[in-house]
């Protein structure tokens, strides 16, 4: 079964669009979970223009409660860009899995996948810290097949494959063509011993294909199940997702 793991950042952003704690976000991790998701994801920024470090801990004492009563439990990914502050908190909140990501300043979302030939050193006793401390470690990441292999070989747990090429292709031979990348780059992925997550403006639309690409565990998505939700319902927006993923709803 392909993982789904909702990113609950928009439900932060509308709160903190008005001030308060409406809407709140454990009970929107309450509803994810009642609806069936495997996950929560979140993605602290260093502005806190959505999740804050408050929100990270308030998720994860959230979810080691649900967890007590919960079989299998729910998995809680927190991904960021490597800073010191995200790092420390990571540690502290003890996830399932934390998910490197590289930041542009003044980004809107995430846009840019890792490169290890640059990056590699810098990530490398990161990742360690991060493993040693039992936390699964999973690297944003592109479709170069040497790159992949360098993820594999500064000790990264997963890769999450970055879809938005694959969401943005408008004609059939577009979506084949980015497709038929993501499934290469999974392939060599999983001839490396990596595991294989995948996010970025997947929807319901174009995530049914996404059951045909190899080993792929998880899908983190936010912005499109929450612009869904926004017509459905949260409850009914991450069954319509689970569903997609070929997951059996009742």
């Amino acid at each position: 079964m392909i993982f789904l793991s909702v990113n609950v950042n928009k439900v932060a952003t509308l709160r903190n669009s008005r001030g308060g704690d409406i809407p709140d976000i454990r009970t929107a991790v309450d509803t994810c979970v009642a609806a069936g998701a495997q996950g929560i994801t979140v993605h602290p920024r260093e502005d806190q223009r959505h999740i804050t470090p408050t929100d990270v801990q308030d998720i994860a004492e959230r979810l080691a409660e649900i967890n007590t009563r919960k079989s299998p439990t729910i998995e809680y990914n927190i991904e960021g860009d490597p800073r010191p502050d995200l790092i420390d908190m990571v540690l502290r909140t003890q996830p399932t899995q934390c998910t490197l990501v590289p930041v542009v300043a003044g980004e809107i979302t995430s846009h840019t996948v890792w490169d290890i030939h640059k990056d590699g050193d810098t990530l490398k006793p990161i990742i360690a810290a991060l493993k040693d401390a039992g936390i699964r470690v999973s690297l944003f990441s592109g479709t170069d097949i040497e790159q992949i292999a360098m993820t594999r070989d500064i000790g990264a747990d997963r890769i999450e494959l970055y879809t938005a090429p694959y969401a943005m292709a408008k004609t059939e031979t577009e979506v084949e063509h980015e497709f038929g990348l993501l499934k290469n780059t999974a392939l060599k992925a999983m001839d490396l011993g990596l595991g294989i997550n995948a996010g970025h403006d997947l929807n319901l639309d174009n995530l049914p294909l996404m059951q045909e690409l190899p080993g792929l565990l998880e899908v983190s998505i936010g912005h499109h199940l929450m612009a869904d939700a926004l017509y459905i319902g949260m409850e009914a927006a991450v069954k319509a997702y689970r569903q997609a993923l070929g997951q059996q709803v009742r």
